[in-house]
């Protein structure tokens, strides 16, 4: 194996589910990386403990009423500048000193620091799947623009960009994503009206933060993995399936014009593709778990209930109506997840809050990045009128 030249990584969403487990692969791969940044929504405390660890040049807080609690935390450490606000999270983005940047941040929010990252020529280990829901076709055509690595970070999808090394030159016919199922897999739609949230937090395979997790429960992730693979991958829509595998040990499979099938598996363990992601091309070694099928002695698969979890369907429906129809699906879905954790409307009512703002946000066919924008601030103004009024 060829030496491994060090690479300095900012981490944007270092106190979530994905920032710290990254760290943990840093921690684990002495003198590969270094931080260059750190960057937390709300989590003052957990970020100053990071800075004080790692001591990143920079570290941004986006909650601006916590900024002078994490700067006078911090003010013993005078090479680490502390900064605040969505302006500076898109500056730490594109800084000079840096060579991979990893967007772990939750939902629309990472989308203007990826695209400031990608205009930087920074390589970008993505797992803000949001990023291209929201923007699939813009993201792509920048990073082609700016000859950038994206690399994803989803465990779904860093199993197709596995699969597919060595294969630059054989055409796709599919993929195949896998989903859990979540906790509910199995219920109809009666039953769902009646789950509460304590129990949509508790996943079967994954450890995840509050909004993944209820996602993943309702489907909403597994649909808003079909759109991001289409973009990552380069796919039409006809060529994305699902299939619920509850083990969660495949993480997904690429089917080839000749009928083979190549699929990765593993425990569930996402510091496995968020170390891939950030040692690309080079797979570095590891004291990971590993899987033995002796523990599994099988794994099993069905359809997945799109009539009972619409979200799925939805997804679907708004990656075949491309243009802003995906935005509209994504904003409407993170109002609709809120109010779920804020017991407002209940389990169901997150896909009829996603289906009426996508019927009643106007349509456009090719947006602007200033559309899109304009497109996630209207959608969230309808969704949470429909909240109200649940």
């Amino acid at each position: 194996m060829p030496d491994f030249i060090p690479k300095r990584l900012t981490l944007l969403g270092s106190t979530g589910s994905i920032g710290t487990q990254a760290l943990d692969v840093v921690r684990a791969q002495p003198g590969k990386f270094t931080i260059t940044a750190l960057s937390a929504q709300s989590n003052a405390d957990l970020l100053i403990q990071q800075a004080r660890e790692f001591r990143p040049a920079a570290v941004v807080i986006g909650d601006e009423a916590k900024y002078a609690v994490v700067k006078a935390a911090l003010a013993s450490q005078p090479d680490t500048e502390v900064l605040t606000g969505a302006a500076a999270l898109a500056d730490v983005a594109g800084r000079d000193d840096v060579d991979v940047v990893l967007t772990a941040m939750v939902g629309y929010a990472g989308l203007l620091p990826t695209v400031r990252a990608i205009r930087a020529g920074k390589t970008i280990a993505l797992a803000n799947k949001e990023t291209l829901v929201v923007a699939g076709q813009l993201i792509t055509e920048l990073v082609k623009e700016h000859g950038v690595g994206l690399y994803p970070v989803d465990s779904e999808h860093s199993a197709i960009f596995q699969c597919l090394v060595g294969e630059e030159q054989n055409p796709i016919e599919k993929i195949i994503l896998t989903a859990s199922g979540g906790p509910f897999r199995g219920r109809t739609a009666a039953q769902l009206a009646q789950v509460t949230k304590a129990q949509a937090l508790k996943h079967p395979n994954w450890d995840m933060g509050a909004k993944i997790t209820i996602d993943s429960a309702s489907l909403m992730n597994k649909g808003l993995e079909v759109i991001e693979a289409k973009w990552l991958f380069g796919l039409r829509d006809d060529q994305i399936d699902v299939v619920v595998h509850p083990q969660s040990i495949i993480h997904s499979l690429v089917q080839f014009e000749d009928g083979s099938l190549k699929a990765q598996l593993g425990l569930p363990d996402m510091k496995l593709p968020i170390q891939y992601a950030l040692g690309y091309p080079q797979r570095l070694p590891s004291s990971f778990p590993r899987f033995s099928f002796l523990d599994y002695p099988q794994l099993t698969f069905e359809q997945p209930d799109t009539s009972a979890f619409r979200n799925l369907a939805l997804a679907f429906g708004a990656m075949r109506q491309a243009g802003n129809a995906p935005c509209v699906l994504n904003a409407a879905n993170e109002v609709a997840v809120a109010a779920f954790l804020r017991d407002e409307i209940g389990f169901l009512e997150m896909s009829d809050v996603v289906e009426t703002s996508l019927a009643r946000v106007s349509y456009l066919a090719s947006p602007t990045l200033d559309d899109y924008v304009q497109t996630d601030y209207e959608t969230r103004r309808v969704a949470q009128e429909l909240v109200g009024r649940g």
